[in-house]
């Protein structure tokens, strides 16, 4: 129907005026007056809006909605509210309206607009709304129209160029792409707490989720592509544009001063007026654009996009041409090809096609699929490929298969994925929604239209929920508004250390230090900060309360000077004016107030006072024995200043110059005078040790400090980047490869002594138990405290039987312990041991005293013979043993069998060597210049030249504990002339006491 045919009593009026004058809420009071009605929108979008508020004035029994992939149609449907493409024609309504008319103008959808101006007609009145700049068109084109002009109700006012982060509240900033629209929604999160998003391809579902935090205010700003310059009516004060050109399918070009009119217009609804501007990389609007918008004055239209609606379906080529006829009004343009042509023109090169479309009813058909908008914007021979598949089902069988479609949607049904991903399937399933809608397409027309809802409606609560979690800051944005407000904020520690300021999350308080969530940037971070430390002050004092009165057991030291109250760390150990008083430094924030930090920090010193007290009482008991005096009050000092360790090379000539009274009196504190290391026994435990080493570190000034050993191990690996004296404080000694506990090495070079060292010698199944080596391990051990040690191979010896023994158990049976058990089972040396460094006739009386051992063994000591603890052990091993405990030596026919192959073993043989092993490094024995057994200057080559020698015959080094060889080879002993000592009193206390006795008695 054209103008010319309109009759007289029909009523057409142009609503025309800028935006915000209440055009859209005029038409709706006017098609409410009238029985029936019908009102075309550009976007579904709009017509969902509409749809909703004529809902709600009329009910939805008698309001339909009609969109090319929503239909919702009520069997009374009196109201029809659609989009302007899926407007029914020959409905005859009483009232007709046609809304942003100026889109007639649009290059890609105008066509559409410019049919319904010129043949879409209510049987009683007919309203065009839009821009004034359509006067001009609507005048030449339609006879008897009427003009209204309505005026804007509030000013918009230009504001120039302002930063994102500077953005007022109720701010709509504008892109014009899904990335430009992404990253400003990114900032203004971390910014401002979040914003909102809608664009042109969100359902009405994602759309409305989305435009409901805005309106209801949980977050403040807005943005949008230009979708919302159409009619959207939200709450917005200020509009920023953060581009001026934008892409309009075909090419990017500049936004007109009317389209940018039409989007900044969206700030100011009702009486409330609104302020535009520009953002980001946005260059300033010119003055005499910012002005024709303010003042709402633009270049009129003077052509308007064009497409022939009489169409000829006798051929396919009879319709492109009638397509692409030319229009007879000067006013009218032809519009640009548009994708539903492009899609008929590609199917009608295809010969399947052409086959099928022989007559007018399967052409019409053809142009209805091509009709079938490409929502997913793949390519357009994608497209067109998915068009000739439903043509072909449609003109095959009428209706596309049930199961075809199925997998298509079934494809598309997945709530996983980002962003894009969920764009991506809420596009793909428009497709089969429009496919669904069109009447006669399918079989079940209500069961896939509720199956493409249903779906639809799944990936667009998916895309809020994204959007949601990406774009908006709920904590944020809760915390701003109440810091705004000046309201006291209510926060929350519950027992994981997790803070809630007013029920949102916003970081942990470890310790008594407050982290923020790691999530926060910038401002969001600030904000944050400052909110909650304004709650959390009082839970401080709460805190440090508890942490005042809590047990010991709750509180422990890391190895690197960390002091933790459970898994968090409250302050650090710094050095102090020695070794067993470090200082505290606390880990409290200001915020918590000096208060707070001096409970801390005195609860902490308590903690670290009582642990050294309890772990290093042999110590302290040393430092604090008065009765020490002279050299033995020196050494006491040196032993604390060392913390309970020093190598005997160190302290050599200290050593022999204590006489047996000094001696004794440190013995009684637990000290032990080793071959190798004077050290106390109970602090060679783990947890003193691993205290130690602290205590050390701090003393040290190190920056970072080394970690101990694993507890029970007799050898570990040597630490090549530990600092110098590493191995002692760990209570063991650096030896080649490896470092062995001092009160391991001390055992093993009891073992050493009775060994042929200058003859060479292999080792004992006894020497490997105890430190827990392999023979290769081991040798390698014995090259680090100065032993050659020499490699060979030879047949290995053939297990015999096993004979079983008196008490019926085969020797095979009899339990052998491994290292790790030996060590355990073997105790420490007591405090009243006996020394085991190496006898010699210059020290035999000054490290064996007669209150440590009988007399008899004394002077079988002091006659150069085994030392003092095989000599014990062999007066045990004196006294009669059951003969039911002994074990028999296993003998059997391993010789009387026949060899058939020889199996070779590895062997060494080990020598005393040079001071510095064959490494050339001072590692192990050899580290400060002393052999293992020069402890005290006294080696076994100062008397028979066993050793190698230096400058001037003074010997480099010797055996430790031995002269050198075994005693056969020594010839006759020879002693230095010195006074005799003062015999001692025996000690009632001491074990051998009435042994001693009665030998003196016997004298």
């Amino acid at each position: 129907m054209t103008g010319a045919q309109i009759s007289g009593d029909r009523r057409i009026v142009a609503v025309l005026g800028p935006t915000n004058t209440g055009k859209t809420h005029y038409a709706i009071e006017r098609m409410l007056g009238y029985r029936t009605g019908i009102m075309g929108f550009p976007l579904r979008l709009l017509a969902r809006e509409v749809y909703d508020k004529v809902v709600a004035a009329r009910g939805p029994s008698v309001v339909a909605l009609v969109t090319g992939e929503e239909r919702i149609v009520p069997p009374r449907a009196q109201y029809w509210i659609c989009t302007v493409e899926a407007m029914p024609e020959g409905m005859g309504c009483d009232f007709l309206a046609i809304d942003e008319i100026q889109l007639c103008a649009d290059p890609e959808r105008g066509h559409v607009f410019t049919d319904r101006l010129l043949r879409a007609r209510g049987t009683r009145e007919t309203l065009f709304l839009g821009a004034d700049t359509m006067r001009g068109p609507i005048s030449a084109l339609v006879p008897g129209v009427q003009f209204m002009r309505r005026e804007r109700m509030s000013d918009l006012v230009y504001s120039g160029s302002k930063k994102i982060s500077r953005m007022p509240p109720r701010t709509a900033i504008v892109g014009f792409s899904i990335d430009n629209v992404y990253a400003i929604a990114e900032l203004i999160r971390r910014q401002k707490g979040g914003a909102a998003v809608v664009m042109g391809a969100l359902s009405p579902r994602t759309r409305n989720a989305q435009v409901a935090m805005y309106q209801n205010g949980e977050v403040d700003y807005l943005v949008a592509t230009d979708a919302i310059g159409m009619g959207l009516n939200l709450d917005i004060d200020h509009v920023a544009f953060s581009s001026l050109s934008k892409f309009d399918g075909r090419r990017m070009r500049q936004l007109a001063p009317n389209e940018l009119a039409q989007i900044a217009g969206r700030a100011g609804r009702g009486m409330s007026h609104g302020s535009f501007g520009v953002t980001g990389d946005a260059p300033p609007l010119d003055d005499g654009v910012a002005q024709a918008i303010m003042e709402h004055r633009f270049t009129p239209l003077k052509k308007l996009n064009w497409r022939n609606s009489a169409l000829q379906f006798g051929t396919v080529e009879a319709l492109i041409r009638s397509l692409e006829s030319p229009p007879q009004d000067e006013t009218l343009v032809r519009a640009r090809e548009a994708d539903d042509l492009i899609a008929l023109k590609s199917l009608s090169q295809q010969d399947e096609i052409l086959a099928r479309t022989t007559n007018a009813q399967s052409v019409r058909l053809l142009w209805d699929v091509c009709r079938v908008p490409d929502f997913r914007g793949i390519s357009q021979s994608e497209h067109s490929g998915l068009l000739g598949v439903l043509f072909q089902y449609l003109h095959g069988s009428g209706v596309v298969p049930d199961d075809w479609l199925a997998r298509q949607i079934k494809r598309i049904d997945r709530v996983d994925g980002d962003i894009d991903a969920l764009s991506k399937r809420l596009a793909f399933i428009r497709t089969w929604t429009y496919v669904a809608q069109r009447n006669g397409w399918v079989r079940d027309e209500s069961h896939w239209r509720g199956e493409t809802r249903a779906v639809e409606d799944r990936l667009s609560d998916a895309l809020h929920e994204r959007l949601t979690q990406r774009f908006v800051d709920r904590r944020t944005s809760v915390l701003l508004r109440r810091l705004k407000q000046k309201e006291a904020l209510l926060a929350e520690v519950n027992d994981k250390g997790e803070v809630t300021v007013e029920g949102e999350f916003v970081g942990r308080l470890e310790g008594f230090r407050f982290s923020p969530d790691n999530g926060a940037q910038g401002a969001e971070a600030k904000a944050l900060k400052s909110a909650s430390m304004q709650a959390l002050a009082p839970q401080f004092h709460l805190r440090a309360d508890r942490f005042y009165n809590a047990p010991d057991t709750e509180i422990d030291f890391t190895d690197q000077g960390g002091l933790m109250w459970g898994e968090h760390a409250v302050g650090k150990l710094v050095a102090g004016a020695d070794p067993l008083n470090p200082q505290i430094e606390v880990f409290v924030d200001e915020a918590a107030g000096p208060d707070v930090a001096q409970k801390v920090e005195r609860r902490l010193q308590h903690f670290i006072s009582r642990k050294i007290n309890a772990l290093f009482e042999p110590l302290l008991n040393l430092q604090r024995d008065e009765e020490l005096t002279g050299l033995a009050r020196g050494f006491a000092f040196r032993m604390v200043e060392a913390l309970g360790i020093l190598p005997r090379a160190a302290v050599a000539q200290e050593v022999k110059d204590l006489d047996q009274d000094a001696r004794g009196a440190l013995r009684k504190h637990g000290i032990r005078f080793g071959q190798f290391t004077i050290f106390m026994p109970l602090l060679l435990k783990p947890a003193p040790t691993r205290l130690r080493l602290v205590l050390w570190a701090l003393s040290q000034g190190l920056s970072e400090f080394p970690d101990s050993p694993p507890a029970g191990l007799v050898t570990v690996p040597v630490n090549a980047d530990a600092p110098e004296g590493y191995d002692t404080m760990c209570g063991y000694r650096d030896a080649g490869e490896r470092m062995i506990r001092i009160d391991m090495l001390e055992r093993l070079a009891d073992m050493l002594r009775n060994e042929d060292s200058r003859g060479g010698f292999e080792a004992k199944p006894d020497m490997l138990s105890i430190t827990g080596m392999t023979l290769e391990q081991f040798a390698d051990l014995m090259q680090g405290l100065g032993y050659n040690a020499d490699k060979g191979e030879r047949v290995k010896a053939k297990p015999v039987d096993a004979v079983v023994t008196e008490t019926g158990t085969p020797a095979a049976d009899v339990p052998v312990m491994d290292a790790a058990q030996q060590a355990e089972n073997t105790p420490a040396a007591a405090p009243d041991e006996t020394d085991t460094a190496a006898v010699t006739e210059d020290n035999a009386v000054a490290d064996v005293t007669p209150a440590d051992v009988p007399a008899e063994v004394a002077n079988i000591a002091d006659a150069g013979a085994a030392p003092v603890a095989e000599t014990l052990a062999d007066a045990a091993a004196s006294d009669p043993i059951p003969e039911t405990a002994e074990i028999e030596t296993p003998v059997g026919d391993a010789a009387d069998a026949k060899v058939e192959e020889q199996e070779m073993e590895v062997f060494y043989t080990f020598t005393w060597g040079r001071a510095r092993n064959a490494k050339g490094g001072q590692r192990g024995a050899g580290r400060r210049g002393q052999q293992a057994g020069d402890g005290e200057g006294r080696g076994g080559a100062k008397r028979g030249g066993d050793g190698p020698r230096g400058k001037g015959g003074k010997p480099r080094g010797g055996k430790p504990g031995k002269k050198g060889g075994p005693r056969q080879d020594q010839g006759s002993k020879t002693y230095s002339a010195r006074p005799p000592k003062k015999e001692k009193q025996i000690d009632p206390d001491n074990p051998f006491a009435a042994a001693l006795m009665g030998l003196k008695q016997g004298d």
